[in-house]
């Protein structure tokens, strides 16, 4: 056998012990594959089941007109036009409130909790018990924080007015008047700062010490340190909380449900309420429907919007790194 014969034999060998290792590997990839579809289908098949399914059915339902009673029965953009064209005289100010209630509430949740955050995050005798005190409105379920908060606010027997009325300070209607039941919802929202609290102390203690020391040298004050340090080396986690209480505030119901049921005058009829109204009071769930496919589309807008401008507000440490 020639030399050249040799090299050819032993060249097909080694080309049927490659083409049988890449076998062996996508077999194995396979394998794989299919145990870990296996092991995560429940939360597949739960996830399909329990929210692609139903946010499919909703997209479905907004295109018909739908009672429960009897089948759906498609009527096309009807329900959408029925909205956007001003035919619902409650749906325009229920937007009108829920903007109102979000615009303020969360630039005043993201500030207030912000505060609160560096404060507990100070050397004090107690930080402990200082920081389970703001947390533990959270694990208070808010249908009975709001009735707790229902009668502290009554106008004429409620705990606030009373303590007011004693230390000679103007009293308020709080939820009894148009003028001063959203922003009494807004003050009520910032019991319940407590998961904002808490992600934004996480992220002032990830702020490296030595850039505060540094400013000391060179004779910085507390407020330029806030300015200057924690507030762009927290931008991050602000702008993770702006963007999650942006979503949680346009979908806000319990507290307007249990505390006003939309009142006085429909004054805090929020978005979500009256969605629920139409569906499960008064079984128009086409048009509920289509009221919920335009609350996503406007969440969707406003995170579009927030990411859009990310890149010039947020900063991320070693950024510059990736540039």
């Amino acid at each position: 056998m020639s030399a050249g014969e040799i090299a050819m034999e032993i060249g097909v060998e080694q080309n049927q012990v490659i083409t049988s290792s890449t076998k062996m590997v996508k077999k194995r990839a396979v394998r794989e594959l299919i145990s870990g579809l296996l092991f995560a289908s429940p939360v597949l098949l739960g996830f399909l089941i329990f929210v692609i399914g139903p946010i499919l059915y909703t997209v479905y339902l907004s295109f018909t007109k739908y009672n429960i009673v009897s089948a759906p029965k498609w009527v096309g953009f009807d329900n959408y036009m029925h909205l956007l064209s001003g035919k619902d005289a409650f749906y325009y100010p229920a937007v009108k409130a829920t903007f109102y209630y979000v615009m303020v509430s969360v630039p005043a949740g993201i500030v207030f909790s912000f505060f609160i955050a560096i404060l507990l995050n100070m050397k004090i005798r107690g930080r402990t018990i200082f920081r389970a005190i703001f947390y533990l409105p959270v694990i208070i379920p808010l249908a009975a924080s709001s009735i707790i908060w229902l009668w502290l606010l009554q106008p004429n027997f409620g705990i606030v007015n009373y303590v007011l009325n004693t230390l000679h300070l103007p009293t308020s209607l709080w939820l009894s008047s148009d003028a001063t039941v959203i922003p009494t919802l807004i003050l009520v929202s910032l019991w319940t700062t407590g998961n904002m609290i808490v992600i934004f102390l996480a992220g002032l203690q990830n702020i490296p010490s030595h850039l505060y020391e540094a400013l000391e040298v060179d004779g910085g004050n507390s407020i330029q340190k806030l300015f200057y340090i924690t507030v762009p080396m927290s931008s991050s986690i602000i702008f993770f909380n702006t963007v999650i209480g942006f979503i949680n505030a346009f979908q806000t119901f319990v507290q307007p449900y249990v505390m006003t049921q939309g009142g006085p005058n429909k004054a805090s009829y929020l978005y979500v309420l009256y969605l629920f109204r139409e569906g499960f009071q008064f079984s128009n769930f086409g048009t509920s429907s289509a009221s919920a496919v335009l609350l996503f589309l406007i969440i969707l807008l406003f995170t579009w919007i927030f990411f859009k401008f990310s890149k010039s507000l947020v900063y991320y440490e070693g950024q510059e790194d990736r540039k």
